[in-house]
């Protein structure tokens, strides 16, 4: 009686008499003998089975018609049970192939271990009619209890096969089962016993996934999914990178007593991962209270799950910080990036001043590399052990132009816009190196879970704007020096007088910029990240506070706010064509020679040189070209600056972080 067994359709009175032509007494005789074979899916002489059309595993029990009203009556309340067991039985027989997954075959073995249980049941009917001690009254009433059972069983089967569960549904399913027989405690009982069966596969696997890292799932039950086709390679190589995010992700259908600590569940294996992937050794061996047991009410897994967080965080945060050295790879981004190595630069930008003044396609990026490391070798960075790690680049766009492209920057006006501005610029001027230079940083696995391709682009998006930034002071320093001979032409009130006024102008509105960038932006922010990154307890805490540095920052150098931005990038245009002019024009006046000198009389060389450079600036006053230049430039900049200041006014309120940089260039626009 282990097994389910049809016989042929139809039944009758297999003598070729039919029940009714008995007497009662005996048709309660003949109708037990059916009813025990019944009770095990058998058709006996007057029970018969019809199968239920479109519908797996369902059957209906029939009994001969002309049996005694009140035998039929009796017996037709015991056809349930009968049912349910052949329900049951096939449920365990279909669910028991390996394509149905893990937890189907446990939840089908507990099943059979209870029909077997169900099995001796009837065998002991059995033995009590063959005794003569059953009645059709009693084996009903003997039959109540497992009847209650095996109906729930069935109720359970039938969801089951209907919506097709396995894995985390199946385990769904027995939950709410088990909840809602909570009004009947036996029923209750084994419904819980059949959740802790089924769920003993799923424990295996949520083990091997939070104490190593390894899915172990034949049958794609688990819920978490590997993505496979993701590299840890990209995070260094594509800027929209979804390793971190994708790798590993939570999939529909979590189990219901998983659900508020599926995140945890899916952090501690992706930490374990990172370590084994770094040849890092994981947690191993299980002690017997870190097992996971059960999923009961007294929450002990909830405890190991948190525990085994714990671990794997701290651990790979710990190898991070030591043996890969986390916060020492962000130093060195401040330093060469964000510009607090300032020797280094200022080397660099002397000695590739040549290369950097070409078209951006026309530049060796080898050769600056050798400058590059020429500079580094040359100045303080050289003790920088991670200095080998710096490289550089040429870009093809402006700095607005590659803003635009960025689409997750969240700025605060739309991207189109922006580049619109940044092509019908009133002043546009000719690309070169010195304006799409870029340092970048080799950065290995597994430092780039947080310094990732994203993350390097911000810095060099900064790092863009401040070695614009000093190269226009630079050349307004070159332009400053060459006008410092104006105080000696007494031409008071001139173009090119003025001139030096203007210049001195540009100078303060270009450091205010740099000092606001340097000293009110990136050093106060710098600080605070490397302060809270001491405090932090998970690699994904780090990756936060560090992006939420990043775009701080982003957003305080201007870089979000792109109409402010497009107004301090015009100033810079103007500043440095200014700055251009000055050298180009100046240098260009020639001074006549003297006449008549007689080599006796002639000057000696340094009297000489100052009456030339007195004639030449006079020259230059006189210029028409030259005065009309410097007009233009005066008129425009300070055009420029006032129209900033209700831009910049209007800002304030929603960013108060300009308060300091309001200030500047409200200091500035007053001068004028």
């Amino acid at each position: 009686m282990s097994h389910v067994r049809f016989a042929p359709g139809g039944g009758g009175g297999g003598a070729g008499s039919v029940i009714g032509s008995y007497a009662v007494s005996v048709q309660e005789l003949l109708v037990i003998d059916d009813l025990l074979s019944a009770l095990v899916g058998i058709e006996g002489r007057y029970i018969s089975i019809k199968r239920v059309r479109g519908k797996e595993g369902y059957v209906v029990f029939q009994i001969d018609s002309s049996m005694d009203l009140a035998l039929q009556e009796l017996t037709r309340r015991i056809f349930p049970l009968c049912e349910d067991f052949v329900l049951v039985s096939h449920f365990v027989e279909s669910r028991s192939h390996f394509k149905n997954g893990l937890v189907n075959h446990a939840l089908a073995a507990a099943l059979r271990a209870f029909l077997l249980d169900y099995q001796a049941m009837v065998a002991q009917l059995e033995h009590q009619f063959r005794l003569g001690r059953l009645s059709v009254q009693g084996l009903w009433f003997l039959c109540q209890r497992m009847m209650t059972s095996l109906n729930a069983l069935a109720v359970l089967v039938e969801k089951a096969i209907s919506n097709n569960t396995s894995g985390s549904a199946t385990l769904n399913l027995l939950q709410s089962q088990a909840k809602a027989m909570a009004g009947d405690s036996a029923v209750r009982s084994l419904l819980e016993k059949m959740t802790e069966c089924a769920s003993a596969a799923y424990l295996r696997m949520l083990e091997r996934w939070v104490y190593e890292g390894v899915i172990d799932d034949p049958y794609g039950e688990f819920f978490i999914a590997e993505n496979k086709s993701l590299q840890k390679e990209s995070l260094t190589q594509d800027y929209d990178a979804k390793y971190w995010q994708q790798r590993y992700s939570l999939k529909d259908g979590i189990p219901s007593f998983l659900t508020n600590v599926a995140a945890t569940i899916l952090t501690t294996g992706k930490y374990l991962n990172v370590m084994r992937e770094c040849g890092h050794n994981v947690q191993d061996s299980l002690s017997e209270s870190s097992k996971l047991t059960g999923f009961g009410s007294n929450h002990q897994y909830l405890e190991c799950i948190k525990s085994a967080y714990d671990f794997a965080s701290c651990e790979l945060l710990t190898l991070m910080k030591d043996k890969y050295d986390l916060i020492g790879k962000l130093r060195s981004l401040k330093r060469y990036l964000l510009l607090d190595q300032g020797d280094f630069l200022v080397h660099f930008m002397d000695i590739a001043r040549e290369e950097l003044t070409k078209k951006p396609e026309e530049i060796s990026v080898e050769k600056l590399q050798s400058l590059v490391d020429i500079a580094l070798r040359s100045t303080a960075a050289a003790s920088d052990p991670s200095h080998e790690d710096l490289t550089c680049c040429v870009e093809r766009s402006s700095l607005l132009k590659k803003l635009s492209t960025l689409k997750d920057l969240d700025c605060s006006y739309p991207s189109d816009k922006l580049a619109a501005a940044d092509v019908d610029q009133s002043m546009p001027l000719s690309l070169t190196g010195l304006e799409t230079f870029c340092l970048s940083y080799k950065v290995q696995w597994p430092l780039s879970l947080v310094i990732s391709r994203k993350a390097l682009t911000k810095y060099q998006l900064i790092f863009r704007l401040l070695f614009h930034c000093k190269h226009v002071s630079r050349q307004l320093c070159t332009a400053w020096q060459i006008q410092q001979g104006f105080r000696s032409v007494k031409i008071l009130g001139t173009p090119v007088l003025r001139s030096s006024i203007l210049c001195r102008s540009m100078l303060k509105f270009v450091n205010s910029l740099l000092h606001y960038l340097t000293f009110e932006v990136l050093e106060p922010n710098w600080h605070l990240m490397h302060d809270r990154l001491q405090t932090a307890r998970s690699i994904d805490e780090v990756i936060q506070i560090h992006d939420f540095f990043l775009q701080k920052c982003l957003k305080e150098c201007l870089l979000l706010l792109p109409e402010l931005l497009l107004k301090v990038e015009n100033l810079k245009a103007l500043c440095l064509q200014y700055a251009t002019s000055i050298q180009l024009l100046i240098p260009s006046i020639d001074v006549a020679k003297p006449e008549n000198t007689t080599k006796s009389k002639m000057p000696r060389s340094k009297v000489r040189k100052s009456e030339n450079r007195g004639q030449q600036l006079k020259l230059a006053s006189e210029n028409v070209v030259m005065s009309e230049s410097i007009l233009k430039f005066e008129a425009e900049f300070n055009s420029e600056l006032q129209s900033l200041v209700p831009t910049l006014s209007n800002s304030l309120q929603a960013e108060p972080y300009l308060t300091h940089l309001g200030r500047c260039i409200l200091g500035v626009g007053i001068d004028q």
